[in-house]
Formats: structure tokens, sequence, C-alpha cells
């Protein structure tokens, strides 16, 4: 494997505001100083130079205003998802909200109502059940069963569990924390899932870029281009270039009529970007940006690899394989051990913060989320601090 010295770099976080590093001993008990951050989703891989001088450039000038005049920054997401995932995108169709979750929260507030019910299909992004019930609704969850080591759907048992309050549902996709890239033909049941049981379908896509060699990623309204009039879709440069501090994602919504909807409630709670983000986001999709992309789906393959490699020679456990994002998701339940016991020897003794698989809901009790968006010394020092925690078993 080749070095690359824009993901080989070590780039000190801690003390810098950093949740990842530095919320690491509240959250988990593990301090930064011994310790190894692999839980909230993001890299310690430094952005694409476009980026960071798109920033310069702000900061040269020198006057941090309001934004105005989007059009750049429309064009820049409408060339993006024509040119990586071969989508069409109508500019009027983009609406911009201060990050993914965030329009989470707007989607939930704006199609359902207190005692309404979200349908999740579970393990998911823990942030979906907890923006719904903050919000007062309900969450319906769907266990997914697995097949040959991944995650599938089954969709005749999800309709089992509709209690009929249920009023949308959202979708990961690619799947986070599985990291399976869902097929054309599932996400075309999905959406007639959606459509059969009058749910809005809320599709968020943040993990599109960072797809496995050997996986395509197909858009929803590619997948299913019968069902705009229930369709929301969000998208977002942050997990792709590194940039989840500029909280900018855009909800992209086909339907003029229902996303009249969406933009009345953005107006209403008076949300609008931010500066920054916007700027962020039109230098980050570009040609630059995507050569940047490319390096890094190869670093991250070879990191998977090395840590699944790493996984695989530790008796009762086992990484799902991973089709997308820089996420792995490592199933303890071959190891006979309860919950307690495996986190505590990740925690404790391997001095590693790795999300706890039950925040994902139903189907998490066995896992643990480990972030691989480092650079690989590290990735190699967490394998051989997990060994070493799990000696007595080998």
């Amino acid at each position: 494997m080749t070095a690359d010295p824009r993901f080989d770099t070590l780039i000190d976080r801690r003390g810098t505001h950093c949740a990842k590093w530095d919320m690491m001993q509240a959250t988990y008990g593990v301090g930064p100083d011994d310790g190894i951050a692999m839980w909230v989703a993001d890299m310690d891989f430094r952005p694409p130079a476009c980026v960071g001088q798109a920033l310069q450039g702000m900061l040269d000038h020198g006057v941090f205003g309001y934004f105005g005049d989007d059009r750049a920054y429309r064009a820049s997401v409408v060339w993006w998802m024509q040119t990586r995932h071969g989508w069409d995108v109508d500019p009027a169709a983009i609406l911009t909200t201060h990050g993914l979750v965030n329009a989470v929260g707007v989607c939930v507030d704006t199609f359902t109502a207190p005692g309404d019910a979200v349908v999740l299909f579970t393990p998911v992004y823990h942030a979906f059940a907890r923006v719904i019930r903050a919000a007062g609704r309900t969450v319906t969850e769907c266990p997914m069963p697995q097949e040959q080591g991944v995650y599938r759907l089954d969709l005749a048992d999800a309709a089992a569990r509709l209690t009929g309050r249920e009023r949308m549902l959202i979708l990961c996709s690619p799947h986070n924390p599985g990291g399976r890239v869902w097929t054309r033909a599932e996400l075309r049941a999905i959406a007639d899932f959606a459509r059969a049981h009058g749910l809005i379908l809320v599709s968020d896509e943040i993990h599109h870029d960072l797809v496995m060699p050997g996986h395509t990623h197909v858009p929803m309204p590619l997948a299913a281009p019968d069902v705009a009039e229930r369709l929301v879709m969000l998208t977002s440069p942050s997990k792709t270039f590194n940039m989840a501090g500029g909280h900018t994602g855009q909800i992209i919504v086909p339907d003029p009529a229902l996303r009249g909807r969406l933009s009345g409630r953005l107006a209403a709670l008076g949300l609008s970007p931010n500066a920054f983000g916007l700027t962020m986001t039109t230098a980050a999709y570009s040609a630059d940006g995507a050569a940047w992309v490319d390096a890094l789906m190869v670093y991250i393959a070879g990191n998977a690899r090395r840590f699944d490699d790493g996984i695989a020679a530790i008796p009762g456990l086992r990484s799902m394989p991973l089709q997308s994002t820089y996420l792995a998701w490592v199933d303890f339940a071959g190891t006979g051990m309860d919950a307690a016991e495996f986190t505590a020897r990740v925690e404790r003794d391997a001095r590693i913060a790795a999300n706890r698989g039950p925040t994902f809901g139903t189907g998490g009790e066995s896992f643990l989320r480990f972030n691989l968006g480092a650079p690989r010394v590290v990735i190699d020092d967490a394998v051989a601090r997990l060994q070493a925690a799990f000696r007595d078993l080998q």
C-alpha cells in the first residue's frame, strides 16, 4: 500500500474543541492522551486544498457579512450530482440547512405531528431516533436480518410492524452503520413500500460519495423516479470532505408542492445557511475535490483491509463487509461475552472509544462501530490493541 501524505500525516486534534477527541473522556472514560478516538464520524484528515484556499480567501478579505447570490453554490451541487452520480438536479430544487441532522429535524417537523410514528430500518444512524423522539414522535423499528453477512430488507416483516400512525420513512443510503450500498432493486422496493403505506420517503444519502471499488451508489430519484411526490433527498459534502463543522447540508426535493411545504417551514423557523459552509461546499464540489475523494477512497479501502484482517484474526469477532462509508461495524456475538464485557475490553483495556451498538437501535446489541478515517498507523495501533485485549481467545 503506497503512502499518501494527505492521509498518512498525523494531526493532533486534542484541545481544539474537537468532539471526537476532546469529549471521549467524558463519554467513554477513554482519555485522549493514551486512547484512540474511533467514534464520532468525522475523519482525522484535512479537507482538499481547494477548500482551505477558499477559506483563506475569505480570511484575506476580512469581512464576514451575510451571504448572497448563491448561484455558484447551487451550480456546484448540480455539477457534482450530475458528474459523480449521473443525477440531473434542478437548481431550484435545492434547499440548504444547517447540516443533515438539522435537515432530518425539519422534515420531521414539516411532515409529521406529535404522536405520529416514523419508520426506521434498524440498526441505523442513532441521530434519527434521537431527533424523532425529541420532537414528540415515536419510532417504528423494523430490524434488518442478515444474509451472507450483510443486511437485507424484510419488507413483509416491516409491513406487519406498522401501527397505522406512521407518516414517514427515513432511509440511510448507503447504510450507516452497516456500510451496505443498496441495490437499485432494493431502492425500488423501498419506494414502493413507502407509496403503498402513504409514507413520505426521506432518503439520507450523506455517505453517497464514500463507496468502495466494485460498488455503485444509485440516488433514489434514479431508482424510483415515479415517487417524486413523496420523495425528499438529503445530501451534504460534510462526510465526503471531512468538513462537518461547516454545518451545511442540502435538502433536494424534485416535487414543487412538497418543496414548498419544506421551504415554508424553513422560513418560519428563520433558518439560513452560513457563509463559511456555502464557500466550502462550492470549493469542494469541483474537479479538485473529485480527485481528492478518489484518492481518499483508495486509502480508506486500504485501511478497511488492514482492519478487517486484524479483526478476523480474533476468534469470535466479525467485521461486516464494508461496501461504503469509513465506518467498520464489528460483531462480538461470537465471543460469547455480554455487551458489558466486550465493551469494557475495548474501552478499558484497548483504550479505544468506539460507538456502542445499542445506540443504533434494535439489532445493534452485539456490535461496536469503529471509525477508519485516520492515518494507517492509527489503524494498525488499534488492531494491535484489540488483539491484545482479546488475546485469551486466540
